[in-house]
């Protein structure tokens, strides 16, 4: 039971930042279901688009696969507000999964080395 509550926090913590779920002031019940129930489909958007890119195509060599944080600076930067061509954003969606496989695969080296 005190596994799942973590849980829990974990994806209550995972809407309030990527979903903006802190971002509302209550004022009436009406207006805060409202967008409690925006911040959530918004949520499990980005959810559903992780677990179907996981599903569809193996992770490329070197790279971390997708991360929720990952789909919606994407999908800011090539859809809302789109400030370079798609190919500068995806090149640098690739620069930083690379640099954090490199960064998790140095992390269990050295876990590892020091067990």
């Amino acid at each position: 039971m005190a596994g799942s509550k973590w849980r829990v926090e974990e994806f209550f913590q995972s809407g309030k930042g990527l979903a903006a779920l802190d971002e509302h002031q209550v004022r009436r019940y009406t207006s805060w279901s409202r967008w409690v129930t925006l911040a959530m489909l918004a949520h499990a958007f980005l959810a559903v688009v992780r677990a179907d890119e996981h599903d569809r195509q193996p992770i490329p060599q070197g790279l971390i696969p997708l991360t929720c944080n990952e789909i919606q600076r994407l999908f800011i930067t090539l859809v809302i507000r789109p400030t370079h061509d798609a190919a500068h954003r995806l090149g640098w969606s690739d620069w930083r999964r690379r640099h954090q496989a490199r960064s998790q695969a140095s992390h269990y080296q050295r876990q590892a080395a020091e067990a």
